[in-house]
């Protein structure tokens, strides 16, 4: 299967404290920039970076024919492989693992890999899983 690339998102200190604020995930290691300094400074909260997949998922999403909508149906594996400095750009590299057609619906399940720009690791691996309800609307 054909791999998609999404465009880079800049993982900036205003977009990290921002999601620290709507998670009340408030750890030092997200927003003290001095006392994170020595790590090579403040990180993206793991869930930050799996949230993003929803908006490298419009960058790649191919067409569907009938589409009525697209939901979230789950994951089958996420890991945490290394982190998201704030600065830092990542993007999202799509390869469709499988497509089970059900009546009205399609679910795709995706590899994904975030890459981080200029990294040797990439940030996550997942395999997420979309539900495509399709048909004509009535």
């Amino acid at each position: 299967m054909p791999t998609s690339l999404s465009r880079w998102y800049e993982i900036g200190q205003d977009r990290i404290t921002g999601f620290a604020d709507v998670t009340e995930d408030w750890q030092f290691i997200h927003l003290d920039e001095d006392r994170m300094a020595p790590q090579g400074g403040t990180m993206a909260h793991g869930f930050l970076t799996l949230s993003m997949l929803s908006a490298m998922a419009y960058d790649v999403q191919p067409e569907i024919p009938g589409l009525l909508q697209g939901v979230n149906y789950g994951f089958d594996r996420i890991r945490f492989v290394s982190p998201v400095r704030a600065g830092q750009r990542i993007r999202g590299r799509f390869s469709v693992a499988d497509v089970v057609e059900k009546p009205g619906r399609l679910d795709v399940t995706w590899d994904v890999v975030v890459q981080v720009d200029g990294a040797d690791r990439p940030a996550l691996v997942a395999q997420w899983i979309n539900m495509f309800e399709v048909g004509t609307p009535g």
